[in-house]
């Protein structure tokens, strides 16, 4: 292949600004058809996006002969069989995140990928912010020293029953759709980046729960990790909280880097008592270096930005967090 020309299953909101129209921005790279269940609302995308073709089967989008790679940017519960079709047909896939709905989903995924030499990534695309990768950088710099912890905490007010009637809200706490409410949703980003981070787990352990009872995922999780390398996480998410936090740090042998994962876009390194600030402009599509990344590796010119492999683990971490 010399260029990548993307088909998008499921074209929802995700797919308006934060990815879809990164597709032509990339370079070697274009939207040439989306597909959505509604015809109505496929063909309008197709007209506001000025994508050539659209369907409303996924079926006939991914055996379109000018589609060569597959965006699977449906909810949760039917990544597995999308995904297994592209690979079956030979074609390349980016899925979003949360993988799957489970651990074992995301498994079948990976392997099927791997048996029919077919290749796979998955939107953890937080590694690819600047912001993000500065903090890499300043860890690999052991600009805190030796991490020894790394703490967050994520809390959020129930959705109310406004927002529940709300069908871009109400799939996102049910679990036979999400996997597990919010903390499915949200959580595959901050995991990813600790796995990101800071490598491979040793031991995993966690607890959920329904506190609030506006609906039927569990609002409530605690988890622990203790990584390979001996650095402890600990990650509370409260999702039936008056008060909202988004925060994270970690914490060195001589310093400490703080940050938050979805409301700043500024990190704090504090170093014998001075604070030395990092600021990074909002990107217009979140996406864009993530997506860019991927198809240099489609084209054979990159490394995986995120395998199917890494992506299993953290649903992995979110199983022994969640059960």
């Amino acid at each position: 292949m010399k260029k990548i020309n993307w088909g998008i299953i499921g074209c929802g909101d995700v797919t308006e600004l934060k990815s879809g129209p990164a597709f032509n921005k990339v370079s070697n790279s274009a939207l040439v058809a989306v597909m959505r269940r509604d015809a109505e609302k496929s063909k309008d995308y197709a007209r506001r996006h000025n994508v050539p073709r659209w369907y409303d089967d996924a079926n006939l989008l991914i055996s379109d002969p000018e589609v060569n790679a597959i965006y699977i940017a449906t909810p949760p519960d039917s990544h597995e069989a999308y995904a297994l079709a592209a690979i079956n047909a030979g074609k390349p896939v980016y899925v979003e995140k949360p993988m799957a709905l489970n651990y074992a989903a995301a498994q079948n995924m990976t392997n099927t990928a791997a048996v029919k030499n077919v290749q796979l990534v998955v939107a953890h695309y937080r590694r690819q912010w600047p912001l993000f990768k500065k903090v890499k950088e300043l860890l690999n710099d052991k600009a805190i020293g030796n991490v020894r912890l790394a703490r967050l905490e994520f809390y959020k007010p129930p959705f109310s029953m406004e927002e529940l009637r709300d069908a871009k809200n109400a799939w996102r706490v049910n679990p036979a759709i999400s996997g597990g409410g919010l903390f499915n949703d949200l959580a595959p980003h901050q995991l990813d980046l600790m796995y990101y981070f800071f490598g491979a787990a040793q031991k995993t352990t966690g607890l959920s729960t329904n506190q609030g009872g506006n609906y039927a995922a569990d609002d409530m999780v605690a988890g622990n990790i203790l990584f390979a390398n001996g650095i402890v996480f600990s990650g509370a998410w409260c999702f039936n909280s008056a008060i909202p936090s988004d925060y994270c740090e970690l914490i060195g042998d001589a310093g400490k880097i703080k940050f938050s994962f979805f409301s700043g876009n500024t990190i704090e390194l504090v170093v014998n008592g001075k604070t030395t600030s990092f600021s990074f402009d909002a990107l217009q599509h979140v996406q864009q270096p993530m997506i860019e990344k991927t198809v240099q590796y489609f084209l054979g010119t990159a490394p995986n930005p995120c395998t199917g492999t890494e992506a299993a683990e953290i649903m992995r971490w979110i199983g022994a967090f969640a059960n």
